[in-house]
């Protein structure tokens, strides 16, 4: 039977990678519905393409302008509007496998949504973890959902503990592994004064602005840290990061008698999409081939907290526990859309952060509505930090 996709978030980096590869098996996949939110116009492309049951979309006014394209175009697709519609979709009993590719908080109620509906999901969106990590795995539990990570590294991990057997006690500690971004040579005086388009430059993978600063800050590395954590219940201090320039090495498992587990290949995304979206079983991924022999090496190095300060602050919140990592990721969010609009500097980012997390009145409990007031909360007084920083740039 074909699997029926409910792909969120189809116009970004992973949104391409998922399509490329369900391209390639069109015995396999089914695309039931996509979503974007400002990328209208290649949304209709896709929905050219693949031809989708629905399309759903952020504003009105984009809803009726591609409603109008796609009738015109003689597709039947419904387009539907809105933070509701997403999350009625992603309950809908119509699909198999949610692709959770929102990026940021929005991708958290909907993603919710398919996990009590018990659906195959495929995370890439790893704010619904570090936002509400207790909360979603007990949802995913009480719905009997699955999860498989997308993202590069923990599904990198996700493959090596299928080598433990079962014997979860066996694993020691686990390895995220990080490029280290465009900056980590680069003078420390000279951060300040990096520019959107030199932090959204990543040396290995082509990705968004939004988590292509959040690799240049290594914040993504802090956020992936905290996801681990949640995803294959380990604590902080056996969850460990590395920084690896030549991301050839996507994490790693260190076992119990010193045996580590390493999945390798090339940087591109499509690799985790393909194992993620056929799992069990394997089926080719359009990836090139990893010469071994063409390498020139595999290194290795602790991450510098004083360059990469937002890695620290991730690490610090994941170790004191409670509720702080939600107010993180929604500081960070404030911060990062500050600096691409050219509001703060680059190194403002983590100062942000750092105040917010601060001033923040913590919840006493771990509930979706408080949850979702500190996210309201943080994000305040994340703007009225980079206020403060506007002015001092």
């Amino acid at each position: 039977m074909l699997q029926r996709l409910l792909v969120l978030g189809s116009t970004g980096s992973v949104g391409d990678s998922i399509l490329d590869v369900v391209a390639r098996h069109p015995d396999r996949f089914l695309v039931h519905g996509l979503s974007a939110h400002r990328r209208v116009d290649k949304l209709y492309q896709q929905c050219l393409r693949f031809r989708p049951a629905i399309a759903l979309v952020t504003e009105p006014q984009h809803a009726i302008e591609l409603q109008a394209h796609l009738l015109a175009a003689g597709l039947a697709t419904e387009v539907l509007c809105g933070e509701d519609a997403l999350c009625e979709a992603a309950r809908a009993c119509d699909y198999d496998t949610l692709v959770a590719a929102i990026v940021g908080a929005a991708g958290l109620l909907p993603t919710l949504g398919a996990a009590q509906a018990g659906k195959k999901i495929l995370l890439a969106n790893k704010e619904a973890l570090v936002m509400s990590g207790a909360l979603f795995m007990d949802t995913v539990a009480q719905g009997n959902a699955t999860v498989i990570p997308l993202d590069s590294e923990h599904n990198a991990i996700f493959q090596c503990l299928q080598g433990c057997a079962g014997d979860r006690d066996g694993v020691e500690r686990l390895i995220l592994t990080a490029s280290g971004g465009p900056f980590r040579t680069r003078s420390l005086e000279s951060l300040a004064g990096v520019t959107p388009d030199q932090a959204c430059a990543h040396p290995n993978w082509s990705m968004g602005r939004k988590i292509s600063v959040d690799c240049a800050t290594l914040m993504n590395k802090g956020l992936e840290v905290i996801e681990a954590h949640w995803l294959f219940n380990l604590p902080a201090q056996r969850i460990q990061a590395l920084i690896h320039p030549q991301s050839v090495v996507h994490s790693m498992v260190v076992m119990r008698d010193q045996s580590v587990l390493a999945q390798l290949g090339n940087p591109d995304m499509r690799m985790p999409v393909a194992h993620a979206l056929a799992y069990p079983q394997r089926i080719e991924s359009g990836v090139e081939p990893l010469d071994l022999t063409r390498l020139a090496g595999l290194t290795f190095e602790h991450p510098d907290v004083q360059r990469f300060p937002c890695l620290g602050l991730a690490l610090q919140v994941l170790a004191e526990g409670g509720q702080a990592s939600a107010a993180l990721n929604a500081a960070n969010e404030v911060a990062v859309e500050a600096f691409l609009g050219r509001r703060i500097r680059f190194t403002h980012i983590a100062q942000v952060v750092e105040q917010t997390l601060q001033r923040i009145d913590l919840p006493g409990h771990a509930g979706l509505e408080a949850i979702l007031g500190l996210d309201h909360q943080a994000r305040q007084l994340a703007r009225e930090q980079v206020r403060v920083c506007g002015a001092q740039a």
